[in-house]
């Protein structure tokens, strides 16, 4: 009989921070990870292109539901572009073009367009990415060669700064909200000053509190013990929700679809109605629970901790 234990035996479950490396795609991640614990599942919080390395954040178990949750969290990346390149993928993958009689520009020039894209900004995708178009992905359409065009859409960027610049290299440190696309940001800086420009490299260092320097490394020596090891728990996917911490007796009845009258000081001042995470006396992720202030109640939407014994 087989010693050999799975992700069942361990009782996989939680979210693990993995350093993605470059060339393969974040579904080979999943993929490897998947192999190693099945039969727990396993689905990842936002994809990283075969050209990114950095922060890839799969939740395993019954934590996939909270893959919405990572990734409406901040992101950092460190984006390396290449000016007076332009190519049909907005990076190095693509087909490059040389801009003719490409001109120098300064440092001083580039940080003078960056307050451009602070903020919330209106961004059209790369064709080469997963925007659906008429039901299909955009990438799919361009390799066939199809001509189509994709909306601008709003996306927010918290911070952009400029962290090296050496003509024609440069290199941005980006903190932004979901959706953003940084090789769009490099080929749209580029068009405004010019010159056009190209992503070389892109490393994603942080997602809310899931950080480079804390990832797994994705190698040979990855087993089922380092990664149950590695296990983060469920809270730290809703860091960004407000949180309501109950007691036993609260517990036991949000773990049977109850819902909760409660005070409305816990809460913040609104008038619609709020997605809440609801904390066990233990800190444990207890319920995504929605906050309707018209009744003061907590209504439960998914419930995560199972109901105490009585």
């Amino acid at each position: 009989m087989s010693s050999k234990k799975s992700g069942a035996d361990l009782k996989i479950s939680g979210l693990l921070n993995i350093n993605k490396p470059q060339d393969i795609t974040s579904r080979q991640v999943v993929n490897q990870v998947q192999k190693l614990i099945k039969p727990t599942r396993v689905g990842h919080a936002g994809t990283l292109d075969p050209l990114a390395t950095g922060v890839l954040v799969l939740c395993t178990g019954s934590n996939t539901r909270l893959i919405r949750f990572v990734q409406q969290q901040p992101k950092e990346y460190i984006g390396d572009f290449i000016l007076g390149k332009r190519s049909d993928t907005d990076d190095i993958t693509g087909q490059i073009s040389e801009t003719a009689d490409c001109r120098t520009i300064t440092r001083q020039e580039l940080e003078n367009c960056l307050p451009a894209f602070e903020g919330k900004i209106e961004q059209i995708p790369p064709q080469y990415s997963a925007v659906h178009i008429d039901g299909r992905r955009a990438y799919d359409l361009a390799r066939q060669g199809n001509t189509f065009e994709i909306q601008p859409r709003e996306v927010e960027v918290y911070k952009i700064e400029l962290l090296d610049f050496e003509f024609p290299r440069f290199q941005l440190r980006i903190v932004c909200g979901s959706g953003t696309y940084i090789r769009s940001i490099g080929r749209d800086l580029g068009e405004q000053l010019g010159v056009g420009a190209t992503m070389s490299a892109l490393v994603r260092t942080r997602i809310g509190p899931f950080t480079l320097d804390s990832a797994l490394e994705l190698n040979e020596e990855l087993s089922l013990g380092m990664i149950a090891e590695k296990l983060q728990p469920a809270v730290l996917a809703v860091e960004h929700l407000p949180h309501y911490h109950c007691n036993e007796r609260e517990l036991l009845s949000l773990s049977q679809g109850q819902k909760l009258k409660c005070k409305p000081e816990h809460f913040p001042t609104t008038p619609d109605i709020i997605e809440v995470a609801v904390i066990s006396p233990q800190g444990g992720l207890v319920a995504i629970a929605d906050w309707e202030p018209v009744e003061n109640q907590l209504s439960p939407r998914q419930v995560f901790h199972p109901a105490p014994h009585l």
